[in-house]
């Protein structure tokens, strides 16, 4: 009898969360099983999925098969009838331990084979998501679940439910005990961060979230992962110009960069707002850096289009890009939409994107030669500056703390200590 495997595909919210089904399955006494919690954001991703559920069968013949996450709590059915797979559960079961509890018993009946509930019946993030994970450097807390929003291309929300919020007071204690076990740095995930508040009484702000924490706790730094620019408040821009211990490091769901294809995908904004917002957090903050999304070869897009996205890499000043080649998801307004894309343009606009998200980090990069960084150590040889560019060290480095250094070459994608 051998304790369960986990195999995790996805966003940092799954990581997340596999790290807490970990616990409850132990706690349960789950053995013989491999659990495939999965990612629902493309197509592609549901085709992995499969095609790691059919290798993991393969290689573990005697193991229950037990799948979980997005793209089973979104189309389980399809998944139930894959004759690799013992059971199938939803997202918010998957996070009970009355369903672990259930799946440790040597037989799972037909019941108990498939559990998955209406996700937008669901009204609060439990409790016990709030146990942050991570390396010995830094540790991850999720604030928020779910999305109100209905962008045309994401089918998220039907695998997530409407957005929910952790209550600040639940927050601060959590970053308070991340802290006094030895962690520096704290990174506030959720899949919609700037909602956060919204249905909690007197409906904070992510703003007041921030404030609240870098005033009750003494976490040396807290970084914010993805956020929605157009939805910023107030309290959040005077915590990027007053407090350094916010990390100088923001990732942006941009998604595009013209106003045509923005209303297509049913976003909030329109390139001006990006641009604006980019000019005055880092006018509020002349450090900041930025990440961002952008998807390649949405429906509809032309070449114009698409010049618009590339501009926007260099009016935003973008340095960390995450590009996503445009596949068709079932069940998403846009995968009705008649005028594709052909997939080998969508691949070049792509390629295109990359090349420039590459030579934005190359400027980065040389920027910083001769200049002094706070890093936090990640591995022996390894840490990240504020900005979250990797730092490389010939000498070992205490794993966890934050040590001075100046930067004095490149290496490849990585800066040299």
């Amino acid at each position: 009898m051998t304790a369960p495997r986990f195999t995790t595909l996805g966003c940092r919210l799954n990581a997340y969360e596999t790290e807490a089904m970990k616990r409850l399955a132990d706690e349960a006494g789950v053995k013989d099983a491999v659990v495939v919690n999965t990612c629902a954001v493309t197509q592609e991703a549901v085709r992995k999925a499969r095609q790691e559920i059919r290798r993991l069968r393969r290689e573990n013949p005697d193991a229950r098969v037990i799948v979980t996450g997005c793209a089973a709590q979104i189309d389980p059915d399809s998944f139930a009838a894959m004759g690799e797979v013992d059971a199938v559960i939803g997202n918010t079961e998957k996070m009970s331990p009355e369903t672990w509890a259930g799946l440790a018993s040597d037989f799972i009946g037909e019941t108990e084979r498939v559990q998955v509930n209406d996700i937008m019946s669901v009204t609060e993030t439990a409790g016990h998501l709030i146990d942050g994970f991570g390396t010995r450097a830094r540790a991850y807390v999720q604030v928020q679940n779910g999305c109100d929003h209905r962008c045309t291309f994401c089918i998220i929300p039907y695998g997530r439910g409407n957005s929910r919020s952790v209550p600040a007071g639940v927050v601060v204690d959590q970053i308070r005990r991340l802290e006094q076990e030895g962690f520096n740095e704290v990174v506030l995930t959720g899949v919609d961060l700037t909602s956060w508040g919204a249905d909690l009484p007197g409906g904070p702000r992510l703003g007041d979230l921030v404030m609240r924490i870098l005033k009750l706790t003494g976490i040396a730094r807290l970084r914010i992962s993805s956020i929605d620019s157009i939805e910023a408040d107030d309290a959040l821009m005077e915590a990027i110009a007053t407090e350094p211990r916010l990390m100088p490091h923001l990732h942006l769901s941009l998604q595009h960069g013209d106003d045509l294809i923005l209303k297509r995908m049913k976003r909030r904004h329109l390139r001006d707002d990006a641009i604006r917002f980019c000019e005055e957090a880092r006018r509020l903050r002349p450090d900041m850096t930025f990440g961002a999304d952008i998807i390649a070869g949405f429906p509809t897009e032309t070449e114009a289009h698409f010049a618009n996205s590339l501009k926007l890499v260099e009016e935003c000043d973008l340095t960390w890009l995450h590009v996503f080649p445009y596949s068709a998801r079932p069940g998403t307004p846009a995968a009705r939409i008649p005028d594709k894309v052909n997939g080998a343009v969508i691949r070049e606009r792509a390629a295109r994107l990359r090349a420039a998200g590459e030579a934005a980090v190359d400027r980065h990069l040389a920027a910083q030669q001769g200049r002094a960084h706070e890093v936090l150590i990640e591995a022996p040889d390894m840490g990240r500056t504020a900005q979250f560019a990797e730092v490389s060290f010939d000498a070992p480095q205490p794993v966890g703390q934050i040590v001075p250094a100046v930067i004095r070459g490149t290496r490849g994608t990585q800066l040299v200590a």
